[in-house]
């Protein structure tokens, strides 16, 4: 089939095969991100057409055409403009673009390639009649921040795609015993799956090509079964043939090295100083806490007044820990696995299978669920929550009027009054995170081992993912090799949280939680004041 593009006098678009290379995939450590090839296939999947000459633009916020400014490079045409307002940059694409009949282009930008501050419009054009040119824009996303694009830099990716082929497919589920062989072979892969994760934990190999699974990658199943007659781990699109036109430019077929860092400016060494003052002031606040240890550390309390717990914890971010949290709630006494079991029965729920970043969600019935991890035996890494899982808040509804009240702290008509409810076997490692608002965790079944230290050490857990530090547990024996050295100065406190009691965690403390049986915890956020701490939290 062919894509021609018709070329009025005087243009000259600069069109290239996409390429597979992406910069920030190179720098990933030993190019890893190579080793997923749907990434590698997308970013091939078409054609993309660069920008010729380099230029700087920036929106000021405004809608109309003038709230852009294009500032080219010195001694070059303007490639770029504002046309539509509304934030909107436009490219012209020279050249009228015909595909076979019934054929459309998809355009849009580069797939995996990222531009801060501005984002790439997408569109589909019924290129096998249009006897029109068409523009790509791009939307800034933030005003007076400014862009630039590079000379040669792509700024349009088009690839055919057959019109109306979306509408001819009939969606629908099926249960996937429906299918045995798929069933078995996808059983078969997660098998594998947990086997190699655990191959990993326990001898990591030291040659790359041993770190990852390639079953994807080469088309076959884990058995070795070749699953598809045309698997692709290589997509080269046709270049555009110019033997018609001989002056056309021949466009680069790779992007240009990346540019050096420039050095460092004052504006750098200023967030340093800003920083570190930061820090300074953080670890002299603990130090004059020290002054008076029965404040510094996790007192014990009952029968703690409202007034009593906003000024002396809540006002001060100061934890505790109030022992007679649950005195009047049911679950105490009701909540043994055989009851769960019986109360909640077959629903099925979601739960969380292995731990970390290599979790994966799997269904289940609840009953399965918790005669699997009912026993107080360390090991099974499975467990549920009602955070983000609506199919769990619904199955365990039942469970609501075992439930009391913690009248004293939370207010009963407050967001979301229910609570967040977790179960977890012996064993389940919650690992070293803050959260971005005050949290009461309650203790309904079994007993759990906290670890939480201040805000103020948060220089020294190497938190470099939102909320979560590198150090994920702080019990592994070869920390004192793999983590930060200045750990071993930090302030962390440790105990154990007992059925029915409660522990106060203020916004920005750090915590690991190990369950130390079968266990039900409830986590709050409904207190009778204020809980805002997150706004403005730095998400990256």
């Amino acid at each position: 089939m062919d894509l021609i593009c018709y070329l009025h006098s005087g243009w000259k678009p600069l069109i290239r095969p996409a390429p597979a290379t992406r910069t920030w995939m190179d720098d990933t450590p030993e190019a890893f991100a190579y080793r997923c090839l749907p990434l590698n296939i997308a970013n091939a999947h078409g054609w993309e057409i660069l920008n010729p000459t380099g230029f700087e633009a920036v929106w000021n916020g405004g809608t109309g055409a003038d709230a852009v400014t294009v500032t080219p490079d010195a001694g070059a045409p303007p490639k770029a403009l504002s046309l539509f307002g509304q934030g909107v940059l436009t490219f012209h694409v020279e050249g009228i673009l015909r595909t076979p009949p019934g054929w459309d282009l998809w355009v849009t930008g580069s797939p995996n390639r990222f531009k801060d501050a501005i984002a790439p419009l997408s569109g589909v054009i019924e290129s096998d009649w249009s006897p029109y040119t068409f523009t790509m824009n791009w939307r800034f996303t933030r005003p007076h921040v400014p862009v630039r694009f590079e000379a040669m830099e792509p700024f349009c990716f088009l690839f055919p795609v057959q019109r109306g082929a979306v509408e001819d497919f009939n969606p629908r589920y099926e249960p996937l015993e429906s299918e045995a062989a798929l069933q078995a072979r996808f059983e078969e892969w997660s098998r594998s799956r947990d086997a190699f994760h655990e191959r990993m934990k326990q001898a990591p190999p030291t040659a790359p090509s041993e770190q990852w699974q390639k079953h994807y990658f080469r088309g076959l199943a884990t058995s070795g079964e070749a699953l598809s007659e045309d698997h692709r781990t290589r997509l080269r699109a046709q270049p555009f043939d110019a033997s018609a036109v001989p002056d056309m430019p021949v466009p680069p077929p790779k992007d240009p090295a990346s540019p050096a860092l420039p050095p460092a400016i004052d504006e750098t060494a200023r967030l340093r100083l800003a920083l570190a003052k930061r820090e300074w002031l953080l670890e002299a606040t603990e130090r004059q806490r020290d002054l008076a240890p029965a404040k510094a550390g996790i007192q014990r309390r009952q029968a703690v007044s409202s007034d009593d717990f906003l000024e002396n914890h809540y006002a001060l971010a100061r934890p505790v820990i109030l022992t007679d949290a649950m005195t009047d709630w049911p679950a105490l006494k009701r909540w043994t696995p055989r009851y769960l079991k019986e109360q909640v029965g077959g629903r099925i729920i979601q739960y969380q299978e292995g731990s970390g970043p290599e979790a994966q969600t799997r269904s289940m019935a609840f009953d399965a669920f918790i005669d699997r991890i009912g026993a107080d035996v360390p090991g099974e890494l499975a467990y549920l929550t009602t955070y983000d899982a609506p199919a769990n808040a619904h199955a365990l509804a039942v469970l609501q009027e075992d439930i009391g009240s913690v009248e004293a702290v939370l207010d009963p008509k407050g967001a979301e009054p229910g609570g967040v409810m977790s179960i977890s076997p012996a064993g389940t490692l919650t690992p070293l995170h803050h959260d971005i608002i005050n949290t009461l965790v309650v203790q309904a079944v079994g007993r759990s081992r906290f670890k939480i230290l201040p805000a103020s050490e948060i220089g020294r857990l190497q938190n470099d993912s939102h909320v979560f530090s590198r150090i994920t547990d702080l019990d592994d024996p070869d920390l004192n090799v793999a983590g930060d050295p200045s750990l071993a100065g930090a302030r962390a406190y440790e105990f154990t949280l007992e059925p029915g009691e409660a522990v106060f965690l203020p916004f920005g403390w750090w915590r690991q939680v190990r369950a130390l049986s079968f266990g039900v915890t409830l986590a709050y956020a409904n207190f009778r004041w204020p809980n805002a701490a997150h706004r403005g939290y730095p998400a990256g």
